[in-house]
């Protein structure tokens, strides 16, 4: 069999390590002893993309915020999935991982980050949710293991019922709002609808029709004016 072998490494913030291994044609992204990612199971990535373009429709200019670059799955999934006038920012926190899209796993990205619709922002996906009210049709998220956090306990903040009221308000009436996880979790669903969505609840598996690990996929959707679904308890 052929071995592993370490490509880069980076530290965190936190002090952990986050890793890029290879093996052959093979990429694996590791923090620790756990595999964040590998380029043979991108159905579930995919797949948060394109049920967000299923929702959003025909929107011939949409914009949409990616959260988590990774190996760029969703992104690739996203520029198919929307037409030529689409803008589509990914912000992702560790400058590395972005060298590493541009350097060892070009073959894996195809040249998507060079596609004029993608504006890479190097930071906290969570300024931008922050600081835009109504700027976004549709916010994807694939930044940790889900709402309970892994990578990066900050990542936390946007999970929060806080947190989650900005990201409602940061999209359009009728836009998206969507997170990929590891796992269901009942609480993260009601702290979404206490936030104003109306929420919907997708499995999904690791390698798509071929199987795999299961995994959640909430598609949650901000109501144009005239409809109600905010709850405040």
């Amino acid at each position: 069999m052929i071995p592993w072998i370490r490509l880069d490494a980076v530290q965190l913030d936190d002090g952990q390590e986050l890793r890029l291994m290879s093996r052959g044609s093979e990429f694996s992204i590791m923090l620790g002893s756990n595999e964040l990612m590998n380029s043979r199971l991108s159905g579930s990535e995919e797949a948060l993309a394109d049920l967000s373009c299923g929702r959003l429709g025909t929107r011939p200019r949409a914009r949409m915020l990616v959260g988590g670059l990774g190996m760029g799955f969703t992104l690739r999934a996203a520029l198919a999935g929307l037409g030529a006038g689409a803008e589509l920012t990914v912000a992702e926190l560790v400058p590395s991982v972005v060298a590493w899209a541009r350097g060892p796993m070009s073959e894996v990205f195809a040249g998507c980050l060079e596609d004029p619709r993608v504006h890479v922002h190097l930071g906290d996906v969570g300024e931008l949710i922050r600081g835009g009210d109504g700027a976004w049709d549709a916010i994807l998220l694939d930044v940790d293991n889900g709402p309970d956090g892994l990578t990066r306990k900050g990542n936390d903040a946007l999970y929060s019922a806080a947190g989650l009221r900005a990201a409602h308000r940061a999209l359009a009436p009728g836009g998206i709002f969507s997170v990929w996880s590891s796992a269901p979790d009942a609480a993260f669903s009601r702290r979404l609808r206490q936030a104003g969505f109306a929420v919907e609840e997708v499995p999904t598996r690791a390698n798509g029709k071929r199987g795999g690990a299961r995994h959640m996929i909430w598609l949650a959707t901000r109501a144009f004016p005239d409809e109600v679904n905010f709850t405040s308890s």
